[in-house]
């Protein structure tokens, strides 16, 4: 098993990021199943909130992409030592 990071905080939001797009996912499949049982209502409400998570989904990447790229470690060893 691979030892943590010193700050795995880039790693986790990454991880929680993976995780949100998985659920929006699940979610989809589950509002196309209902819409294909005559509750439009409910799929409809569904998908309102599918198109939230999409708006940021986007976002939340480049962020996430930004945030690693800026991210140093609090314990950066010098290479010469």
């Amino acid at each position: 098993m691979a030892a943590l990071p010193d700050d795995p905080t880039p790693a986790l939001l990454s991880r929680l990021n993976q995780n949100i797009n998985a659920l929006g996912s699940a979610i989809e499949e589950i509002g196309l199943w209902i819409d294909q049982r005559g509750s439009a209502e409910t799929s409809h409400r569904i998908n309102e909130h599918l198109e939230t998570l999409s708006d940021n989904s986007d976002a939340i990447a480049e962020l996430l992409v930004d945030l690693i790229a800026r991210w140093t470690p609090e314990n950066e060893t010098d290479p010469e030592d």
